[in-house]
């Protein structure tokens, strides 16, 4: 049985690497193309599978190209991938990334066969699958994730990209990761600490808003939330290391790490895959992580 189960998506990432990113209206010229796998659930699952988790995944994909290669992909990097439906009717879902020379980012998705997962699909990939934690993000249907998180002995949920999330997916409870910007959006609490804390209250459950370079912050309980520091990183690009993170941390919290101590290791997790270019290029192993440690 699986120690980490991943219901989230499975893109394509065709990537810019430009000197800065362009403005509405404007166009970049003198990038460079890479064509790399991609997707929040894909990313999530390689980071698990990479840090020593079994991890499966509950996706769908396209009947095409991009589709076929992304699931070579996954299960060459020790991913289970019975679990990803294959529609051959819609076209598996595609990013477009742009990566300036500071490391930062613009994303553009067209969701294809991630729109069409489906919450009866999920259940049923829950209960064949009887994992452990289930890592969840907001590139599939609110149908899906709801499944996810009623199906989940620990739901992690990811609220990336921003958008609304569901009432009654809050009130399953799940431990939430947003980075400051989701959770000033989920609760209009400028300071992410007072976010945590309306977001900790509202779930019952623990909540931890990643900083980027300056780590996290743990609210777990009533009292001010915990900091958790960054080791320095020289960022070459910071895409996917979000993904990184949660993958790291469902992770660690699958072979019974203390919270804390989890988003500890998850924090620097992240903090490495940001060396190389690409989502997944610096996804770390474990021991690369325990070193960084």
């Amino acid at each position: 049985m699986p120690d980490v189960i991943v219901v989230g998506s499975v893109n394509a990432d065709l990537v810019v690497r430009a000197p800065r990113l362009p403005g509405p209206g404007e166009t970049v010229t003198g990038g460079t193309f890479a064509r790399h796998g991609g997707g929040k659930g894909a990313n999530q699952a390689v980071a698990a599978a990479r840090l020593g988790a079994r991890t499966a995944l509950v996706a769908a994909v396209g009947g095409d190209d991009f589709g076929a290669e992304a699931l070579r992909g996954l299960a060459a990097e020790g991913v289970d991938v019975d679990g990803v439906a294959r529609l051959a009717d819609v076209a598996t879902g595609v990013a477009l990334i742009v990566v300036d020379e500071r490391a930062e980012n613009q994303i553009a998705v067209a969701s294809g066969a991630n729109a069409a997962l489906d919450g009866a699909f999920v259940a049923a990939a829950l209960e064949r699958l009887e994992g452990g934690v289930v890592l969840l993000s907001l590139e599939v249907g609110d149908a899906a994730l709801l499944a996810g998180a009623r199906g989940a002995r620990l739901a992690v949920l990811n609220p990336a990209p921003a958008r609304e999330v569901p009432a009654a997916l809050l009130d399953a409870g799940p431990l939430l990761t947003p980075n400051a910007g989701e959770a000033r959006d989920l609760t209009g609490e400028e300071d992410p600490r007072a976010a945590a804390l309306a977001l900790r209250e509202r779930t019952g459950a623990p909540v931890v808003v990643t900083l980027g370079a300056d780590g996290a912050l743990l609210a777990d309980g009533p009292g001010d939330p915990v900091r958790v520091p960054a080791p320095r990183a020289d960022a070459v690009d910071t895409t996917g290391a979000g993904d990184c993170l949660n993958g790291a941390l469902a992770a660690e919290l699958a072979r019974g790490a203390a919270l804390e101590a989890a988003v500890a290791f998850a924090v620097r997790a992240a903090a490495l895959s940001t060396l190389r270019q690409g989502a997944r290029e610096g996804m770390p192993t474990r021991e690369a992580v325990d070193a960084a440690g």
